[in-house]
This record gives C-alpha cells, sequence and structure tokens, in this order.
C-alpha cells in the first residue's frame, strides 16, 4: 500500500524559546571575543615553514596530533551530547536547535576571532595551537554527533524493550546494545569526520589577521605555503605525504573497525561477503596481541562493567544538602545570565553600527549563497546516492573504493584550487559558476559516507526477501533501500548543507597569483569583513549564514528526522 509522507506541524514554543537563548548567547560570546581581540599582542611573527622533504615527516606528525587530539575531543563530545539529546524529549527541545545553530556557525569566519582572543589570555604558540584544535574539532564533530543521535533514535523498539526486561545499567546498554548498534554508522561518519578534518587543515595551521600571521608548522602549512610559492613538486610531496597517511589511517584502523563492526549488524543470514582486513586477521593471531588482550584489554574492561555498571548506593544527599546545591547553581545561572546579557547588549550596539546599505548587501549575499548551496546539494544527490549504494552494497567493490574515496574527500580543496582558478577564470560566469563546484568538494563526500553506511547496514535477510520474490529494480529501490537509507540520506543532507555554507567562504573569495577572485555571496562577504578586520559587518553576515541555516534545519531536516524516527526504522 502506498504511503504519503505526511509531516505535523511545526512546534513553535519550546524551540523558539530555545534558539533565541543560543542566538543571544552566541551573539555574547562573539562580542566577548572581539573585545579580548582588541588586546592581542600585536604584531605576531608565524615560524618559517621549509619546503625541504626532510621537514616533511615532522610536519605531518604535528598535524596528525591535532587531529587526533580533535577527534578525541569530538567523539567525546558526540557520546555525551547525542545521548543526552536522545535519552529525553524535554532536553531534545533545547539540544537539538542548539546543534543546529552550532554546526552552521561558519568556522573560518569565527577563527581570527578565537585565535585573537585566545592569545590575549595565553601564550601565543599554545594559543594558536589551541585555535587549530578548536576550528578541526568543529569540522568533526557535528556529523559525528547527528550520526550517534541518529542511530540511538532508530533502534528497533524490542532491542529496548529487551534491555529494560532485564534491568540493564546505563553503562551495559551502551556497551551491549548502543555502541554495538551504532558501531557502522559511528566508524563511516568518522572516517568522514577526517576527511572533514583534512579539509580545513591548511585554514588551520596558516592565516593572517593583518600583521598577525597565525601559522604553526604541520601539513597544512607546508600545502599553503608550497600553494603560494606555485611549487608544483612540494605540493605533490605534501599531497604524497597525506596520501600515505590516509592510506595507513585506512588500513590500520578503518578497515579492521568496519571488519570487527560487521558481526553487529542486523542480519537473520550472514552476509556472502563480509568486510574482511588482514591488519585485523594478523591480530588475532599475534601472540602480543592475545597477551595484552587478556592481561590488559579484558581486565580493564571487567573493571570498568563493575565501576559503571552497578546501581547506585543507598546514601544520597540529605534535603538540607539539596537545597544548598540547588541555590549555589541559581546564584552560579544568575551571574553567567548577567554576563551573557551584559556581552550580548555590546553585540547588538556593534550590530548598530552596520549601515543599512550594508544591511541589504548582507540580505543579497544570503540569496545568492543559498542557490549555490541548493546547486551543490542536488549535484551531491545526484551521483552520491547511487555511488554509495553500489559501494555499501558490494564488498569486493567496497574494498577496492573505500581508500579511494577516502583519499579523495580528505585532499584539501584549498591545495588544488591554484589548478583549479585556471580552468574557472575561462567559465562563462567565472568564480560565479566555479563556486558551485568549489563546494561541492565541502559536501559531497558527507552524503557519499552516510549513503555507504546506510547501504552497507541494510540486513542481508531483507535484501535476499526482495531477491527471491523477484522485485524489479525500481521497486527494490521504492520498497528497501531508499526508505532504509532515508535516516542516513537526512543525516548527510543535514551535515553536507552545513558543510557547503561553510565552504562558501573558500569558494566565493579565492586569492590566485597575488589577486583576489570574489563573487557575489554571503561566504565573500565573510571572507573580506575578516580581511579588513570589519567586525560588525563580519558578526551582522555570520548571524545572518547562522538565521539562514537554523531556518531550514527547523522547517526541512528537523521534520525529516522526525519521520524518519517514526515511520522508517528497522523492526
Amino acid at each position: 500500500m502506498r504511503r504519503t509522507l505526511a509531516l505535523s506541524p511545526i512546534r513553535v514554543s519550546a524551540a523558539t524559546l530555545g534558539d533565541a537563548a543560543v542566538f543571544v548567547t552566541l551573539l555574547a560570546v562573539v562580542a566577548a571575543g572581539v573585545s579580548l581581540a582588541g588586546g592581542a599582542p600585536r604584531p605576531i611573527e608565524g615560524p618559517a615553514v621549509a619546503l625541504s622533504a626532510g621537514e616533511l615527516p615532522r610536519y605531518a606528525g604535528l598535524s596528525f596530533l591535532r587531529m587526533l587530539a580533535a577527534y578525541g575531543l569530538s567523539l567525546l563530545f558526540a557520546l555525551a551530547y547525542g545521548s543526552a539529546a536522545s535519552r529525553s524529549k524535554r532536553a531534545e527541545r533545547v539540544m537539538l536547535p542548539v546543534l543546529d545553530i552550532l554546526q552552521s556557525v561558519p568556522i573560518l569566519s569565527f577563527l581570527p576571532v578565537v585565535a585573537l582572543s585566545l592569545t590575549a589570555v595565553l601564550p601565543t604558540r599554545a594559543a594558536v595551537e589551541l585555535a587549530a584544535i578548536v576550528l578541526i574539532f568543529t569540522s568533526q564533530s557535528w556529523n559525528l554527533t547527528f550520526a550517534w543521535y541518529q542511530s540511538l533514535t532508530t533502534i528497533p523498539g524490542e532491542l529496548r524493550e529487551a534491555a529494560r526486561t532485564f534491568q540493564f545499567s546505563a553503562w551495559t546498554t551502551f556497551r551491549t546494545l548502543h555502541l554495538p548498534f551504532a558501531a557502522n554508522n559511528l566508524i563511516w561518519n568518522s572516517v568522514m569526520s577526517w576527511a572533514g578534518g583534512w579539509f580545513f587543515l591548511m585554514a588551520a595551521e596558516s592565516f593572517s589577521v593583518n600583521s598577525r600571521d597565525f601559522r604553526l608548522p604541520g601539513l597544512g602549512s607546508y600545502l599553503k605555503q608550497a600553494a603560494d610559492a606555485g611549487d608544483v613538486g612540494a605540493i605533490a610531496l605534501g599531497l604524497g605525504a597525506l596520501v600515505l597517511i590516509i592510506v595507513a589511517l585506512d588500513q590500520l584502523a578503518w578497515r579492521p573497525l568496519l571488519a570487527w563492526a560487521d558481526r553487529f549488524k542486523l542480519d537473520a543470514i550472514e552476509g556472502q561477503r563480509p568486510p574482511t582486513s588482514w591488519f585485523l586477521a594478523a591480530l588475532r593471531v599475534s601472540p602480543f596481541a592475545g597477551w595484552a588482550t587478556r592481561r590488559l584489554l579484558e581486565p580493564a574492561g571487567e573493571w570498568l562493567d563493575r565501576r559503571l555498571a552497578r546501581p547506585g548506593g543507598e546514601g544520597g544527599a540529605t534535603g538540607e544538602e539539596s537545597a544548598r546545591g540547588a541555590a549555589l547553581w541559581v546564584v552560579l545561572l544568575g551571574l553567567l545570565g548577567l554576563g551573557i546579557i551584559a556581552a550580548a547588549a555590546w553585540g547588538v550596539a556593534m550590530l548598530a553600527r552596520v549601515p543599512a546599505g550594508q544591511w541589504l548587501e548582507v540580505a543579497g549575499s544570503t540569496g545568492a549563497t543559498l542557490l549555490r548551496v541548493i546547486a551543490a546539494l542536488v549535484i551531491t544527490l545526484a551521483w552520491t546516492v547511487p555511488a554509495g549504494v553500489a559501494i555499501g552494497s558490494n564488498p569486493r567493490l567496497a574494498a577496492y573504493c573505500q581508500p579511494v574515496v577516502q583519499i579523495l574527500a580528505s585532499v584539501p580543496a584549498t591545495a588544488v584550487f591554484p589548478a583549479m582558478m585556471v580552468v574557472f577564470l575561462q567559465l562563462p560566469g567565472q568564480l560565479s559558476t566555479g563556486a558551485v563546484l568549489l563546494m561541492l568538494l565541502g559536501t559531497q563526500w558527507y552524503v557519499l559516507f552516510s549513503v555507504i553506511a546506510g547501504a552497507s547496514s541494510i540486513p542481508q535477510d531483507l535484501r535476499a526477501t526482495t531477491a527471491l520474490l523477484q522485485f524489479p529494480r525500481l521497486e527494490r529501490w521504492r520498497t528497501l533501500i531508499l526508505p532504509a537509507l532515508f535516516p542516513y540520506l537526512v543525516t548527510g543532507a543535514v551535515t553536507a548543507s552545513g558543510g557547503a555554507w561553510n565552504a562558501s567562504i573558500v569558494a566565493e573569495h579565492v586569492t590566485f597569483r597575488e589577486h583576489s577572485y570574489d563573487t557575489v555571496g554571503l561566504g565573500a562577504l565573510i571572507a573580506r569583513a575578516t580581511d579588513r578586520s570589519d567586525y560588525p559587518l563580519l558578526l551582522a553576515s555570520t548571524l545572518a549564514m547562522i538565521v539562514t541555516v537554523v531556518t531550514i534545519n527547523r522547517l526541512v531536516w528537523r521534520r525529516l528526522y522526525r519521520l524518519a524516527e517514526r515511520r522508517f526504522r528497522l523492526e
């Protein structure tokens, strides 16, 4: 029987209040950051970056450590935030709008403010390192959080009922139900998170604001230096080092994890060709790995089970202690609220200095960038859905395509911008047309990896059933593939659209051969405001981007999330 997509009306009250509170807080944070930025030291000289091959191992190691630190923070944030949002409908109404706003913040526009404010209170090198890790964190964390939340909200009801029947503790439920069910989705989105981190690595390790040079030694700054110098050999060496890291991660981390996570699929029958890993097979027969498992990992797991799985003690806080604790929280929240209101008022005063003509420019630029984002997303869906289904449904094809896709997704787009600009300047619309293609580099991989994760998670018994019933290809897509992919498509589209808005900053304003090229768009406006240190215009254009993205998320993606949770759950 054909089903119609009946969308429920939007709830305005709690969600709107949550959005308003987050907007005010965000405005206060930016205003406080700009205030601190005025006290940053001037000038700041970054370390020299040598283009010799002998420096590449050290640069690659420094960049890898920054990526690893950012990924660790992103994973912890995703697990904690997604779990809290999925447990309570009341918390969800506030936390999901907050997440919508955070993932819509254009990280490149806030990087100068973050770096300048940190250098005002921390040693310069520590501040720049922390700013780089924060930037990479913001490019990795949101899709992980959305993937974890989506997995938790689509767990089959009978599995949840079984956990309640056996009275599992929160830790036991996490270890035996939540993490196994979400493993495949989380691993594929981890691959995408690393690719997103590499995408912004050049911006994180090499940027400047007026006389302040926030350069860090690393693979990203090496590629930036090589691109600025037009040194094709150095660019090839840098990209070669990046490719080696990506291949090593694929063989030593992602492929073993995917082979290990295959056991957690909801299959009544075993897959014909489960994913394999030579490294995982070697670990299983390695004497040292066996010793480490018996002596270290298993005792650590048992200790965690004993500490976290047992019920809480009988003794709780007394009524008087609870009252004192509640009063302390009220005082702290009140002081925090007063600080936020004061900083937000300063931000409103900053926005009041934006002329009416610039507000009209912000509105027109927002519309132009929105059209490019839509075009990039349509092109992305047109090729990633069939390609992702083919890769995710065929383990043999995945074995060949997975490393190639990771490499293509991880190559920083800014490293190939100079070569692409030669082509774009010959197009009829020059950068107006080329910006859409450049934004694709920041969007398409999110959808592709989500589709691969969804296609590889379709149970084999359902595939066998459609084959047994001899469904035509179109009917198989309509009744099995697209419904099973729907939650993953929503997750990929949400993060892809956010990535497109962020990528507009580097796609609509490009420096090539000591000349700047830009087109009408919000990303170009943010880039120009950053170059001129025009903080009122930067704040206005950034808030315009946030409002637009959050509105789209509320009107489109959030309703589709509800539809996925209600209608397209594997029961």
